[in-house]
């Protein structure tokens, strides 16, 4: 037989284009259209439709950058319209679309004249049938258009100013298309479907089955059926010439997949949060509309924060959501406040997402999600296993690990077992996206790279267009009916995310484990990127911490005069936590996204420092004694972990003599060397006697890289990065400044074309010598770091995450180790051999990385360098441009529990307050090993005090937490406050004795 394959296929696309598509609307006539430009900021529906509208142009350009404009829709429907079997009216809205996907481009949505929401509108979703109208023949609606610029320039990552709304320019960036009622045939649409389904299949089965000629066959005699002078006279034919190879079976093994409906919409990116309000109300309004069609949809909508925002803005839609959740279609997922970061964030912060997200979902929906939903984030902390079950949680969702330029996970389904011990039930869905339009290609490729078959049969595929929002559309529905049970496809079902993990689970009672993080191997720059953002999340959580500890405080010893804020934290609380999401912490969005962030942490600070004061102001009355606020879990300067005291000054000043045109500094404890370019050439711990500082090398080792990346200039550190780097060693100047018993030695310098003072200080007491690096920063694609090499044979860093710490090779030795060439740390970082080790901490830096060398002398060097600042030049052009003070310490002799201490010193500045009368710690731990995290008050209102703390060494510690006011009893509970038995907890009236498990999680409840 002759191979006309392309033949007929080639004719196959060709009637489509030409023929098929035009007839799905077979008559049409223009809409009148008038128009308001909103000249701001965008408003509600209820102010923009009273208005003043004028005539509008059909086919005119309009939509200046971020700009919105109203249009009022109006006309009559022509006589005998919609009323023929299989025809229905519609109205079709182009506001200029492009064939690009949704959610990166101009979107609308439309509106009733009373203000309720109809639908969205969007490139592949912008028909609005008649009956949503509900005014017979008559139109008459809005719609409200937003003219989102096209960022992401087909993905060429070149320099914009449209992400800022201050250099994106007026010129309109689109043109009215077709806005018009339209006569829908609904047998032509149907047969569109049909055909999509079967090509799409056809094309993925291999060439030497017989499916895949049959397919061609019948597809063949559906053209030589169909009249192309006549499509809808001769679609049912068409139809029928298809419905035999549509109803064959699949096979009894073929592989199954559970459809649930998605849009991942990022809380921001390249476009400002308030865009993703409006994106959020587009794609549910849309989602709601399409569960009134199909029964059988059902739709998974993670982020607590976007739910919050449609109740806010938007009630009357929030009150259809809350039907669609009742009817079990509208399904809340994840159970945290956004789709967060998950290497960045500290503990508690991370704990809080839980909090927050579940309990909205639980007082909103009377939903307890089960499951964490995380699809896109840029890599997952090892802690994240004991997290979720602490949380309440079972099962665990990402995607993002698909995106590894080196190494394949080798399991799609799978326990995941965290730095304490907790293991999660894992999936990785196959299909590798989680903006699936259930094509062919899509499904074929599920099937073919599940990782498990024979052990498992059934993968979950998120279908619906997202990043931007939009979600599923009518047309994806019927793909999944269609492959519901079809011959060489993969069986399609559609359903909820805890029916697949519960069918999931049942299937395979042995699975494979994977231990410890789940490291994306890519987007490694998201640790340096936009200092400023990071370094204001890292500020929020510490004066979180604070203010919740001090309150609590003020509210237990003043026996109730003091009122706890709940309402006030739990609001900053919700704030950092969402822009912890996952492009606004990690620092790859648009300008606006940043400034808008910037301001946010600005607002925190101010509002936590006034409660801060007021609670202390409370707690210590009013005087003239100056007192230490120690909100550390560690005593510092004489006064006790969460007590507030008269500090106790350090008995020796650091000793500070000149040498070599250098300075040596020395308070009893630490000695350090800079040389007259403000190297460290020395730095040796009194208690050990031993050099920190690699034979004939220096700390303090300023490097400029250049930073290509390939591609995702925000997201990216690429390796080749090392491979051109300049040496900093040169100071233009060295001076010594005495304060009181503390000595800072001043370095100016130029770094490229950037001005660098560093103030290294040495206080007395100490036992670290501190690093503050001052950039007037203005580089452009330039890395810059700060190196420390050590000699120290280490094999292995330790670098702390949330509630613990990981450990990761500083050798090659696998194509896994050598993938991590940048790693994350939060408040320190710790290499170190038996008896010795030496820690770095950092006060908003989260890039490292840590190589090794043998020299001559036989020796090793572990080198530390911290990743300090970045300059890409996409999504933000002008990203980390100005000034900036990063904040560094360097502790010689260290073992992990001072990695720790260390951290905190440099995190929780002293704060000194003035009143009458000291405090006393509400608690005291026993065991320092047990840090606690979080003091605060119960989320109930009862007034019970919550303690969180974990295992901060890794290894098995015991202790007794007491508490040092009237308790009457203590229970151990989750994170959500919920009484829960905890292994090796012994809970008593007024205190609790624990012996724990490496890096295990504890929330204290004490009734009062």
């Amino acid at each position: 037989m002759h191979d006309d394959r392309r033949i007929t296929e080639k004719r196959l696309d060709r009637f489509v284009r030409e023929r098929l598509v035009p007839a799905i609307y077979g008559r049409s006539v223009p809409l009148s259209l008038s128009s308001w430009d909103v000249p701001g900021e965008p408003v509600p529906a209820a102010k923009a439709l009273h208005q003043p509208f004028v005539e509008q142009e059909h086919n005119a350009a309009w939509g200046r950058p971020w700009s919105t404009k109203w249009l009022r829709l109006r006309g009559e429907v022509p006589e005998g319209w919609g009323t023929a079997d299989g025809t229905a009216v519609e109205i079709v809205v182009d506001l200029g679309f492009s064939a690009d996907a949704p959610g990166f481009q101009c979107e609308g949505i439309a509106w009733r004249p009373d203000g309720s929401i109809i639908k969205a509108i969007s490139p592949r979703n912008h028909h609005v049938p008649l009956k949503l109208l509900g005014s017979g023949m008559s139109v008459d609606f809005y719609v409200e258009a937003a003219a989102n610029p096209d960022v992401a320039q087909g993905w060429s990552f070149a320099e914009t100013p449209l992400g800022d709304k201050a250099s994106s320019g007026d010129e309109p960036k689109y043109r009215l298309g077709r806005i018009a009622i339209a006569e829908l045939n609904e047998t032509v649409w149907e047969l569109n479907q049909d055909i999509w389904t079967l090509s799409g299949l056809m094309h993925e089965l291999p060439i030497d089955q017989p499916r895949r000629h049959e397919i061609l066959r019948a597809l063949e005699r559906m053209l030589d059926t169909m009249d192309p002078d006549d499509v809808p006279g001769t679609a049912a034919a068409g139809r029928e010439a298809l419905a035999e190879v549509l109803s064959r079976p699949a096979y009894a093994s073929a592989h199954e997949l559970l459809a649930t409906g998605h849009a991942h919409i990022d809380s921001a990116w390249l476009w400002p949060v308030r865009e993703t309000i409006r994106k959020c109300a587009r794609t549910f309004s849309n989602v709601v509309a399409l569960m009134d069609e199909h029964p059988d949809f059902v739709f998974s909508c993670s982020s607590a924060q976007q739910l919050a925002w449609i109740k806010d803005f938007y009630p009357e839609l929030f009150i259809r959501i809350r039907e669609k959740v009742k009817s079990g279609q509208f399904m809340p997922v994840g159970g945290m406040w956004v789709e967060s970061d998950t290497n960045m964030p500290g503990g508690e912060a991370m704990a809080r997402q839980f909090v927050e997200g579940k309990s909205f979902f639980l007082k909103e929906f009377d939903v307890d999600c089960q499951e964490a939903w995380l699809p896109d984030s840029f890599g997952y902390s090892g802690a994240l296993p004991q997290i979720v079950k602490s949380a309440g949680s079972r099962w665990f969702l990402t995607q993002k690990i698909s995106w590894n330029q080196v190494n394949r996970m080798p399991h799609h389904t799978f326990n995941w077992e965290g730095i304490d011990g907790t293991r999660l039930f894992t999936h990785f869905p196959p299909v590798d996206t989680y903006n699936s339009e259930l094509s062919g290609r899509e499904l074929a490729h599920a099937e073919r790279n599940y990782r498990d078959h024979g052990r498992g049969r059934t993968s979950l595929v998120p279908f619906g267009y997202g990043d931007g929002g939009g979600g599923p559309t009518r047309e994806m529905v019927a793909a999944a009916h269609r492959t519901a049970d079809l011959e060489g496809s993969p069986k399609v079902r559609m359903g909820t995310a805890k029916e697949f993990f519960t069918t999931a689970e049942a299937e395979d009672p042995n699975l494979p484990v994977w231990v410890g993080e789940m490291y994306l191997e890519l987007h490694r720059g998201t640790y340096t990127s936009q200092a400023n953002t990071k370094q204001g999340n890292r500020r929020s959580e510490h004066l979180l911490r604070e203010a919740e500890l001090w309150c609590s405080t003020a509210a237990v010893r003043s026996g109730g005069a003091f009122a706890y804020p709940a309402a006030e934290l739990k609001r900053l609380w919700r704030l950092v936590l969402l822009q912890q999401f996952h492009d606004i912490l990690p620092g790859s969005s648009i300008a606006w996204v940043h400034q808008d962030a910037e301001r946010n942490y600005a607002a925190v600070a101010r509002d936590l420092e006034a409660i801060i004061a007021e609670a202390a102001g409370a707690l210590l009355g009013k005087g003239s004694k100056e007192f230490l606020l120690n909100a550390a879990p560690h005593a510092r300067s004489g006064v006790q972990a969460f007590a507030a005291a008269e500090a106790v000054p350090a008995v020796r000043p650091v000793v500070a003599t000149g040498s070599a045109g250098g300075y040596i500094l020395d308070n009893g404890i630490v000695r350090a060397v800079l040389d007259a370019n403000g190297l460290l050439t020395s730095l040796v711990d009194h208690a050990s006697g031993r050099e920190a500082i690699a034979p004939g090398q220096f700390g303090n080792h300023l490097e400029l890289h250049r930073d290509t990346p390939n591609e995702w200039d925000a997201w990216d550190i690429d390796e080749f990065y090392r491979r051109n780097v300049t040496s900093v060693t040169e100071a233009q100047s060295l001076t010594l400044e005495l304060h009181g018993g503390d000595a800072v030695v001043v370095v100016e310098r130029t770094v490229g074309d950037s001005k660098v003072t560093q103030r290294i200080s040495l206080e007395a007491g100490a036992p670290s010598l501190g690093i503050s690096t001052a950039v007037d920063w203005q580089e452009r694609e330039k890395l810059l770091k700060i190196g420390f090499p050590l000699d120290v044979r280490a094999d292995r860093s330790a670098s702390e995450t949330q509630f613990g710490h990981i450990f990761r090779a500083t050798h090659t030795n696998t194509s896994w180790e050598a993938a991590k060439f940048e790693i994350c740390a939060h408040r320190w970082i710790h290499v170190g051999e038996p008896g010795y080790g030496v820690a770095v901490s950092n006060a908003s830096s989260y890039g490292h990385d840590v190589t090794r060398a043998i020299r001559a002398d036989g020796g090793t060097t572990t080198n530390i360098r911290v990743s300090l600042l970045r300059a890409a030049k996409f999504p933000d052009p002008q990203a980390d441009r100005g000034e900036h003070v990063l904040e560094l310490s360097i502790r010689p002799g260290a073992e992990i529990a001072d990695a720790v201490e260390e951290g905190y010193r440099t995190n929780l500045k002293p704060r000194l307050v003035k009143g009458a009368k000291a405090a006393e710690p509400l608690f005291t731990v026993s065991n320092p090993a047990l840090v606690v995290e979080a003091v605060k008050l119960a989320e109930d209102g009862s007034g019970d005090v919550i303690v969180r703390l974990y295992e901060s060494l890794g290894e098995r510690s015991a202790g007794v937490v007491t508490a040092n006011f009237d308790s009457r009893a203590v229970h151990s509970v989750d994170l959500l406050e919920r009484a829960v038995d905890a292994p090796g907890v012994a809970a008593g009236t007024g205190s609790a004795e624990l012996v724990l498990r490496p890096f295990q999680l504890v929330t204290l409840r004490f009734t009062r």
